[in-house]
């Protein structure tokens, strides 16, 4: 299925431009045009899943495949000595584009991007007694 208006469809079917790192018959890995660090990428089903919930278990499994290996891929050859992987699942958690992808961020000694520390500013921690009513309520059947 490919959604006319949506920008990453009309990438996979070639009408706009992408600077392509993988393209098989299920996903593509391009540069993202707004990246935060050189060589951020985008890891991107060819069929349109607009969230997470949406896409099967064997399409998910080749996007965080092809991401593993783009990751591994940039701290072998040195391009980076690390990466983060981030997938934004709807609007609320900062979802732009409504078509299911994987980021895969290059990371560099000093590079200024501090997750570690934003997460420590905004966590906090929980009692025995919240943690074992987020785990009843969060649990999941195999």
């Amino acid at each position: 299925m490919e959604k006319r208006d949506c920008v990453f469809c009309r990438i996979v079917a070639g009408d706009i431009p992408s600077a392509r790192l993988y393209d098989d018959s299920d996903v593509i890995a391009i540069l993202d045009v707004n990246p935060i660090s050189r060589g951020h990428s985008l890891v991107i089903p060819k069929h349109h899943f607009e969230y997470l919930e949406r896409v099967d278990a064997e399409t998910f499994g080749k996007i965080a495949e092809v991401a593993r290996r783009l990751s591994s891929h940039m701290i072998e050859t040195r391009f980076c000595e690390g990466t983060n992987l981030f997938l934004a699942n709807h609007e609320t958690a900062d979802q732009s584009v409504f078509h299911l992808h994987m980021h895969v961020i290059p990371r560099r000694t000093n590079d200024d991007m501090n997750i570690a520390g934003w997460w420590k500013e905004i966590s906090h921690g929980l009692q025995a007694a919240e943690m074992k009513e987020l785990a009843i309520k969060l649990s999941i059947r195999k």
